[in-house]
């Protein structure tokens, strides 16, 4: 027998009894996802005239990926054109932070010449107060031309364009906004109906603050 009680209190096994666990809670996934397998090209490009030449070298085929880096005056912009040399379109939107006023009539000139025929835009929410010039410009041109759809603004920082034409549906993801700037950016071009069909509904069911 021990003789003393601290021997005592270390041959007794104070454990607590294991708890249960409380069952775990699930929550449903509030984030979209696509998932797509496809393969993939990559090119550099140092200029807009550059990632052109670049685009004119190929015709975009379904399931194919098309990743650049670029620098110097590449914007988002930039990647719509590749598109519109290849294809016009019956259908595009696209998404972004900000854009400049020689954009938006870029933009009106593509509507004017039948190489979009249905366009929506999709803004950050600073864009109506602090690019009121260029919002105001937007609204006129989506106005006076009949295939400016619709303009929402909400809590947006995006870099997106989703449309489809003739020969094939896509979405360009990039980091770039609207506006010509000496940053390096990124950028993607995807051939895939799903992909556009992905962008196209969650873009359908935003509710704009205006």
């Amino acid at each position: 027998m021990p003789d003393k009680l601290f021997d005592i209190l270390a041959m007794t096994d104070f454990a607590e009894p294991a708890k249960k666990e409380a069952p775990r809670k699930t929550h449903r996934r509030k984030t979209q996802c696509y998932e797509l397998s496809t393969k993939y090209l990559y090119r550099r490009a140092f200029s807009e005239t550059s990632l052109l030449d670049a685009c004119e070298k190929f015709e975009f085929q379904e399931g194919y990926a098309y990743h650049f880096i670029t620098g110097g005056d590449v914007d988002s912009l930039s990647y719509l054109k590749a598109i519109l040399r290849q294809q016009p379109l019956s259908y595009c939107l696209f998404s972004t932070w900000c854009m400049a006023a020689e954009d938006i009539l870029q933009f009106e000139a593509w509507l004017q010449a039948g190489r979009i025929g249905h366009l929506d835009a999709y803004l950050g929410e600073i864009f109506p107060n602090s690019y009121r010039v260029e919002y105001q410009l937007l609204k006129d041109v989506f106005a006076r031309n009949t295939g400016g759809g619709r303009i929402a603004v909400f809590k947006n920082h995006s870099k997106i364009y989703a449309g489809v034409g003739p020969k094939f549906a896509f979405a360009v993801e990039t980091s770039a906004n609207i506006n010509t700037n000496p940053r390096t950016e990124n950028g993607c071009i995807t051939i895939d109906q799903g992909i556009y069909e992905f962008y196209r509904e969650y873009f359908d069911g935003i509710k704009s603050f205006e």
